[in-house]
């Protein structure tokens, strides 16, 4: 049903109850029975009511029933309602109110689905890599992941930003310019001398051999750095290497179709103070202590579920990871986003009550799910049935890039959103690179492009077809794809509320399943004039739907395959 269409019916059950139970407090829902036989639309409301109005449910239902049929507004809306099982109703909707959608497609346009824009601010952070080396396949499932839930909230009315936040400050930072320096001095990874926590891709060598040429590079967000070619200047190594690996990244996100709109580095938070303001702060504020020559934030007291106290500053001096990242989100809050979403790995489960604690203490009004977290599971990667583990440029991971060149950019965003992202996952290649439905990707551009070339091949012009009377439309099948067709506002509301894009991916594999259903058992290309246009303005309007699917998800929906 239309989102509208789902307000009326939810309307008329709910006068139905207050006739029949006045004082009745009931949340009357509709969902889609499992077995299509039962109905249209279903609703467990007199199951609900019946505990507290101490009535059979059955009858309940009954009543709503008879009363809902009685309504002449209900009838124009649905042909049936019965009462199953324990007491749900079921309901069959007219042939007019499926044919509606065909006309709320044709007047709403590429706007179909969306809201208006409200101008509410909300601000997604997401891959927020190290740059100690190439994006890898968690980063490019936050890519998918973020870059969809952007879409999603566009679509919604949300003035989207999309953000990165650069580590470039820490132990890994100091890391990889150790790295970069012995393989410039000619240590190779496996010998003894080699930095024990050092990395050993070949994107290394590649970084080295540039320094010692004097080159430059420059990052999206930053001044051109010229390398000095001083092997003794590690500050100056350390400043081109992650110029260099800033600019790689820049690549993949460029490879995986990415544009973020603003780059945060975690270096500035302590070069403007923002770090010591926040510490400064929360001593003053009377939630930390000093134990052990360290400084610890009281994180148990701040309401936010920490098990223990945290250490904010170690006995040596240095902060702690988290205390940044308090800061970091202080200064999202002074930006004007009130609204914050973090797509992280779930290895990051145990810094969301530390920065939420942290935020709390700060008696800046910043309410107690802020920010909120998606938090994702690895990727497995599989090829010719056997686990793909190291990466040559890597050194020991599957990147980013790796899965790109493999498969192309739609497969790998369609593969990394099709399931929750608290899941495991398999990435199989195989199943990515064939052409038959097992493939979801191919199964749903498939259907788009199988569209195209039929209004194509059609003698109509595009204006007579969406002209067409969808009144025609009455096949079991068509009503089918047109009540999947109803369903994509609902869905594209739902995806952005659980922050799910996964739900765009099932509802397309149903909504491409549906089409070929349809079109495997009805002619479209029928003797009958009217019935022809009628079948392919229906066609229309479904390409117009999975295409605008598709874009949610940053896929292609290609015209010919």
């Amino acid at each position: 049903m239309l989102p509208e269409q789902q307000k009326q019916l939810i309307a008329l059950i709910q006068a139905a109850v207050a006739a029949i139970v006045p004082d009745a407090q009931v949340t009357v829902t509709l969902e889609r029975p499992k077995i299509a036989a039962h109905g249209d639309i279903a609703t467990n409301t007199a199951m609900q009511l019946a505990k507290p109005a101490r009535r059979n449910p059955r009858e309940l239902a009954q009543q709503i029933v008879e009363r809902l049929l009685a309504d002449s507004a209900f009838r124009q809306l649905a042909e049936s309602a019965e009462v199953a099982g324990p007491g749900f109703i079921n309901f069959r909707l007219t042939a007019a109110a499926r044919q509606a959608v065909i006309h709320a497609v044709a007047e709403q346009g590429e706007r179909y689905g969306m809201l208006e824009p409200g101008g509410e601010k909300v601000l997604v952070e997401f891959v927020s890599a190290n740059p100690t080396g190439p994006l890898h396949v968690g980063h490019a499932r936050q890519a998918a992941l973020g870059d969809s839930l952007c879409r999603l909230f566009t679509a919604r009315g949300y003035d989207v930003t999309r953000e990165f936040y650069y580590n470039d400050a820490g132990n890994q930072i100091n890391n990889l310019a150790v790295s970069v320096q012995a393989r410039a001095r000619g240590i190779a990874p496996d010998a003894p001398e080699f930095p024990a926590d050092g990395y050993k891709g070949d994107y290394i060598a590649d970084i080295a051999r540039d320094f010692q040429a004097k080159a430059t590079v420059q990052a999206s967000d930053g001044a051109p750095v010229t390398a000095s070619g001083d092997l003794d200047n590690l500050d100056d190594i350390r400043r081109y290497a992650v110029t260099y690996l800033r600019r790689e990244q820049d690549l993949d996100l460029q490879a995986f179709g990415l544009k973020f709109d603003n780059y945060y580095l975690e270096s500035s938070l302590y070069t403007s103070g923002k770090v010591e303001r926040t510490v400064q702060a929360l001593i003053a504020a009377g939630h930390t202590y000093e134990s052990d020559g360290a400084l610890w934030l009281r994180t148990t007291e701040l309401g936010t579920g920490d098990d223990k106290d945290r250490v904010m500053r170690k006995s040596e001096g240095g902060y702690t990871y988290f205390v940044p990242d308090v800061a970091y989100h202080v200064a999202k809050w002074e930006r004007g986003f009130h609204r914050a979403i973090n797509i992280q790995g779930s290895d990051h489960h145990g810094t969301i009550a530390r920065v939420r604690a942290g935020l709390q203490g700060l008696n800046l009004g910043i309410p107690k799910d802020f920010p909120a977290y998606i938090l994702h599971k690895m990727v497995k990667v599989v090829r010719n049935g056997a686990e793909v583990k190291i990466s040559k440029r890597a050194g020991s991971y599957v990147t980013m890039r790796d899965l790109i060149d493999w498969v192309g950019q739609d497969a790998v965003r369609f593969f990394l959103i099709q399931r929750r992202a608290d899941s495991e996952f398999v990435f199989d290649i195989d199943l990515a690179l064939s052409r038959n439905e097992e493939n979801p990707v191919y199964y749903i551009q498939y259907a788009h492009a199988r569209i195209c070339s039929m209004l194509a091949q059609s003698e109509h012009p595009a204006e007579t077809i969406a002209g067409a009377d969808p009144q025609l439309l009455t096949a079991p099948t068509e009503f089918a794809l047109l009540q999947r067709l109803a369903e994509y506002p609902a869905t594209v509301a739902l995806a952005a509320q659980e922050l799910a894009p996964h739900h765009i991916a099932f509802w397309l594999r149903d909504c491409a399943a549906d089409f070929h259903a349809w079109y495997n058992a009805e002619r479209v290309l029928v003797p009958e004039t009217g019935l022809q246009l009628a079948r392919l303005r229906l066609a229309a309007t479904t390409r117009q739907v999975i295409a605008a699917g598709l874009r949610l998800l940053g896929v292609s929906a290609p015209e010919r395959m």
